[in-house]
């Protein structure tokens, strides 16, 4: 499991770091799609800065986070990580739903990321507790 995590994690930063690309790009953006899909518009709404930081650096500090958790096994502490950034990253796709109107095609990957990782993350303590129980 910690390598599937790790490579979900660098998936994370790498998609992330796109999203922080599109929120410094000056000009047209190659993902604007259409009127529904425009990660510009998105990076560069007020919505993408957070306290003065971007949106996207808290997700790659946050999958460098997780990423080292997963290489040090600390599952339980990933979930609760995990669980938190997934409730972030689902409020910002209902900001993008409701609010914005358009869709990033990163912010979209990174949700499915963050929704996997929390899934396994999940699967993995749940095996782990009852493994435990079973052995006592």
């Amino acid at each position: 499991m910690k390598y599937i995590l790790l490579i979900l994690a660098v998936c994370g930063i790498v998609t992330s770091s796109l999203a922080l690309r599109e929120h410094y790009r000056v000009g047209l953006s190659p993902c604007s799609i259409n009127a529904r899909w425009d990660c510009g518009i998105v990076n560069k709404s007020p919505y993408a800065v957070m306290w003065g930081i971007p949106v996207a650096d808290i997700g790659i500090a946050g999958y460098l986070l997780l990423g080292i958790l997963a290489w040090k096994r600390a599952y339980r502490l990933m979930l609760t990580l995990a669980i938190a950034a997934l409730a972030f990253s689902l409020y910002l796709a209902h900001i993008e739903a409701t609010i914005l109107g358009v869709w990033c095609i990163y912010c979209v990957i990174s949700l499915g990321i963050i929704s996997l990782v929390t899934l396994l993350l999940l699967i993995t303590v749940i095996v782990q507790v009852f493994a435990k129980s079973t052995v006592s």
